[in-house]
């Protein structure tokens, strides 16, 4: 897959981080997913929102639908995501957003994930065979540090080079572990759902 090239990643690079909204065990219906567009990891520029359905398999369709209708599509640079299961397991195929949107794309994971664990869990969901390729075929996992020199977080690039994207993390990582773009994501996700943020950011 062809990598898009950053002659210089700039301190006020415009960054996409997509996150979804909480939900119960139980819960079956639609869930919020939000893009906060930051500059770097300093500025708020906008945010976008969709739905997404809990353990459906329309979260690819719906963040290019999202960023096809965004006026800021054409600034940003980067995507980054948290994770790539939404809303349960609605499991986002990057390496289709990257080919639709020319616009690579960070995975961003606190943990590394148990692919044991993902592939006994997704046995229980429709079409879980193509939820597992997509899952498999996202890429290699790679460590970086941010704030912390002890804790790593965990990336996988699609559509840029490994460097490139480890720089893009850290400029972006400016209150905590996790970029900023994501950071804030998760707030605004959480409050809609319900009705104030909360949870590890």
């Amino acid at each position: 897959m062809r990598q898009v090239k950053f002659w210089q990643i700039k301190p006020e690079i415009r960054i996409l981080g997509v996150d979804d909204g909480p939900f119960e065990a139980d819960y079956r219906g639609k869930v919020p997913l939000v893009g906060a567009v930051f500059r770097g990891g300093t500025w708020l520029d906008g945010v976008m929102i969709s739905e997404v359905e809990k353990d459906g398999m329309d979260v690819t369709e719906r963040l290019i639908e999202m960023l096809g209708r965004s006026r800021h599509l054409g600034q940003l640079r980067v995507l980054m995501v948290d994770g790539v299961t939404f809303a349960g397991f609605n499991v986002l195929d990057v390496r289709e957003v990257f080919r639709k949107t020319g616009l690579p794309v960070i995975v961003i994971s606190r943990e590394i994930p148990v692919m044991a664990d993902i592939r006994k869990a997704l046995k229980h969901l429709p079409k879980w065979r193509q939820r597992w390729r997509i899952i498999r075929g996202t890429g290699k996992i790679y460590a970086v540090t941010t704030q912390s020199q002890d804790k790593p977080i965990y990336m996988q690039p699609v559509g840029i080079k490994r460097e490139d994207a480890e720089k893009v993390v850290r400029l972006s990582s400016t209150r905590s572990l996790v970029p900023e773009p994501l950071r804030v994501a998760h707030l605004i996700a959480t409050a809609i759902v319900r009705g104030e943020s909360y949870g590890r950011v």
